[in-house]
């Protein structure tokens, strides 16, 4: 079996356990209430670890996660010499935001990355489907990967 270590970063509040949850139908969207991260940078080493992609999750209608995120592109991909393919943005908009999808302007690295909406109460499969692409990209990444690790152990 194929295992794939995908993290999900970003700021407090934007979305990060709603959107995991979802995506692993592991519970219906419910009421915001805080999750317990990992606030401690110096755990984030051992996160990282063998991560073959990182999803950054921001609320879009709070201005300094724009900024915010920046820092997480730097940690968790940069820092850890990640491809821009193994990167998905995910701009969340909560429930009841009003937001629309051409509000968010992203400063260089960033806007080289796939960027997607997230409006789990008015299209929530749009974000599952976007997910499940890049999963498959992961994926295909990390066999690719396997497969050429292989061939140089027998070569």
């Amino acid at each position: 079996m194929l295992k794939a270590k995908i993290l999900f970063v970003g700021p407090c509040e934007s979305g990060k356990t709603v959107l995991a949850n979802f995506l692993t139908e592991s519970s219906n969207i419910t009421e915001y209430s805080p999750t317990q991260g990992v606030r401690f940078e110096s755990c984030w080493p051992a996160l990282m670890k063998d991560s073959h992609g990182v999803v950054i999750i921001f609320n879009a209608d709070i201005p300094s996660h724009l900024k915010e995120i920046e820092m997480w592109y730097s940690c968790f991909v940069q820092q850890q010499f990640l491809q821009d393919t193994q990167c998905l943005l995910i701009a969340h908009h909560k429930p009841g935001s009003g937001s629309d999808k051409g509000n968010v302007s992203l400063a260089p690295p960033l806007n080289k990355l796939k960027l997607v909406h997230s409006h789990l109460e008015d299209d929530p499969e749009e974000i599952r489907m976007e997910f499940i692409k890049y999963l498959k990209n992961i994926v295909n990444s990390v066999s690719e990967s396997r497969d050429r690790e292989e061939m140089s152990i027998i070569t």
